[in-house]
């Protein structure tokens, strides 16, 4: 049966490789509670289905995600009953058990910088820009950011980018390690697509076998490292709301 993907996601398989798009361009393909948990459920129905060797992410241009929805996030009554998308999307990401590959097309804040230090090939757009502004919002780092950006960047490059929270440039994600190259808007897509489709004709069996590889040496580092980053979360969140306040306000 094919994946029927909720309001804000739009997803095609072909040729062995699902494509999946953020597609809220009103509010700049920002992650509410439907994306983060249909973006789970597309990875998980993925991982399971024997003809996709690989997931392709990208955005509705012009952007590629502005990470979390604010306006939602500072709503409580949307998580009553509910768990937070974000905890149930960030266990799926780390234990994706198949090639994850970004076309980032657009501007890429928060998620939207963070997620790309999960996947194993990112292909940027010469228009994007990409920005970590998590202390600015009053919180602190996001999907294992905290062990992933120092691995990727070098200490003080991380430190810099969380600290000073500067807009990076495509060319800053290369020279970053967060993607592989800089690529003309106008090809982005077709370019990661036919990465995509090689790797869609490969044999399951050793694309999997090399991914579980890819990650055995560092899947606890990245479990524990969200835990940390959540409790703090949770901590700084705590003292806003105590002071009537929410991030980002």
């Amino acid at each position: 049966m094919a994946f029927i993907a909720p309001d804000g996601l739009h997803v095609d398989d072909a040729d062995g490789v699902r494509l999946i798009r953020f597609d809220r361009p009103k509010a700049r393909n920002a992650f509410n509670q439907v994306v983060w948990l249909g973006l789970a459920d597309a990875l998980t129905d993925a991982a399971a289905d024997d003809s996709l060797r690989c997931v392709v992410l990208t955005g509705t241009d012009p952007a590629f995600t502005a990470g979390q929805d604010l306006k939602e996030m500072s709503d409580p009554s949307v998580f009553v009953d509910q768990v937070p998308g974000y905890q149930v999307l960030m266990p799926v990401v780390e234990s994706f058990p198949k090639p994850l590959l970004a076309a980032v097309n657009g501007v890429a804040v928060g998620i939207g910088l963070t997620l790309l230090a999960h996947c194993d090939l990112v292909l940027i757009s010469d228009a994007a820009t990409l920005r970590a502004p998590f202390i600015s919002l009053g919180v602190t780092t996001e999907a294992s950011a905290s062990v992933l950006l120092p691995e990727r960047m070098g200490a003080q490059r991380a430190a810099e980018v969380l600290f000073c929270e500067p807009w990076l440039t495509p060319d800053d994600a290369v020279a970053d390690g967060l993607a592989l190259r800089v690529v003309p808007h106008a090809e982005l897509l077709d370019q990661t697509m036919a990465l995509a489709r090689h790797i869609g004709g490969l044999p399951l069996a050793p694309v999997v076998a090399t991914k579980r590889l890819l990650l055995a040496g560092k899947a606890d580092a990245i479990a524990a490292a969200r835990q940390r980053e959540l409790d703090m979360f949770e901590i700084l969140v705590g003292d806003m709301m105590a002071e009537g306040r929410m991030p980002g306000t």
